[in-house]
């Protein structure tokens, strides 16, 4: 078993001793770099993020590590806390680079840290494999040493536009009539969430009754939920994070605000069932990943058997930010092999290359790095558990639309 708040303590105290320059490959060892969000407001995802790594790591090094050319090697990760600040991330990666010799970067949590990451990655043409900077952004600059194991954030809400529509039925109107309301956090993840579900509104011919950019640090949401007491919205799309999450569980509860349909992203990283219980029913929640989808690779097994390991180890279920995290060690793995050599730039190549399958889903980069083979999920919490309902083809169960009056 992995004991996190040692790795935790380690990587803070790391920060403020003195530094010394090393070579981060040495002997039978690879050592990848990560600054990763341990203290500030990413604190939830960026512990997330951080076990998700360190159990692809401990889960290679059992099976053997990585075999370079004719040479096995295990591997490890240096981490510095980032404080969920892009200037001191920013700053972090140039240390890993230029002071500690790490020549393979994993990425940081959120897309505004690795947008604040990317140039100095890029600068130093090191190749980094991030898995929780979502921001269509980050691949429109012509970076060539970036690689996302994640699904791009224009994509993560549209299913639930379709999922209305879809149901339409159910609420007495056509797709078309159907009103939307959106909250979303002023921050390029959020942003770039609002921009694919306008994308699909579009196509349906629906109207926004409320289109609310929410400030940062989303802890309040009164306003808006006002606005949708008197506008009576159908739909009501929810985006700022974990806390973003459990702001508007909570207050939607507090202020008995009846929406027939409910959709956010980061339910699960905001452990909204087990924070508030009923009040979260019928919630419609953007995933990365689920463990009841079926796909599988050697090193994990299924997407269930990785859920079980990750519950074991760290004693809850794993959030698709975990299980995105360790997908991404697994692709340095593979493209290490691959490149048949420790040289950073034959490992960028073999990353570029990238087709592989693992328990968290297909993972193919096209030419800017985005993983263009992995379609998104929809969850929808009934019961107390969360349950795909969308897409069709690995849904669990049938969407409950609209939501019961709480």
């Amino acid at each position: 078993m992995l004991h996190h708040s040692k790795l935790a303590m380690t990587a803070l105290a790391a920060v403020s001793l003195p530094v010394t320059v090393a070579y981060a490959q040495s002997g039978d060892t690879i050592t990848l770099g990560a600054a990763v969000s341990l203290t500030g407001k990413y604190t939830t995802n960026g512990e997330h993020t951080q076990r998700g790594y360190d159990l692809a790591v401990d889960k290679i090094n059992g099976a053997g590590g990585v075999t370079v050319g004719d040479k096995a090697y295990t591997l490890e990760i240096k981490y510095y806390d980032d404080e969920s600040t892009p200037a001191r991330g920013a700053e972090l990666a140039e240390r890993l680079i230029q002071q500690d010799g790490i020549e393979f970067m994993l990425g940081p949590y959120s897309s505004g840290m690795t947008k604040a990451i990317a140039p100095v990655t890029e600068e130093h043409k090191v190749p980094m494999v991030e898995a929780n900077g979502a921001s269509r952004s980050l691949f429109t600059n012509g970076w060539e040493y970036i690689f996302a194991t994640l699904s791009t954030s224009e994509q993560y809400l549209r299913g639930a536009i379709t999922l209305v529509a879809e149901h339409a039925e159910e609420l007495g109107k056509e797709p078309g009539e159907i009103k939307v309301a959106m909250a979303f956090e002023n921050d390029p993840f959020s942003q770039d969430v609002r921009a694919g579900v306008l994308d699909d509104m579009k196509e349906y011919g629906m109207e926004a009754v409320i289109d609310d950019q929410l400030p940062r640090e989303l802890n309040d949401m009164t306003a808006t939920l006002t606005k949708v007491k008197a506008l009576e919205p159908d739909l009501l799309i929810v985006s700022g994070h974990s806390k973003g999450a459990a702001t508007a569980i909570r207050q939607i509860s507090e202020m008995q605000v009846n929406v027939s349909v409910l959709a956010m992203t980061h339910c699960d990283s905001a452990d909204i069932i087990g924070k508030f219980d009923e009040a979260a029913e019928y919630t419609l929640c953007a995933t990365q990943w689920a463990p009841t989808l079926s796909y599988s690779d050697d090193l994990f097994g299924s997407a269930a058997e990785f859920a079980a390991l990750f519950e074991e180890t760290y004693g809850y279920a794993p959030p698709y930010q975990a299980a995105e995290s360790a997908a991404a060690v697994q692709v340095y793995a593979d493209a290490l092999e691959r490149a048949g050599e420790l040289d950073s730039q034959k490992v960028r190549d073999a990353l570029s290359s990238t087709d592989m399958m693992t328990f968290y889903g297909p993972i193919d980069f096209d030419e800017t790095g985005k993983n263009v083979a992995k379609p998104m999920a929809l969850y929808q919490v009934l019961d107390g558990e969360y349950k795909v309902v969308s897409p069709s083809d690995f849904a669990e169960t049938d969407a409950v639309v609209p939501r019961p009056a709480m």
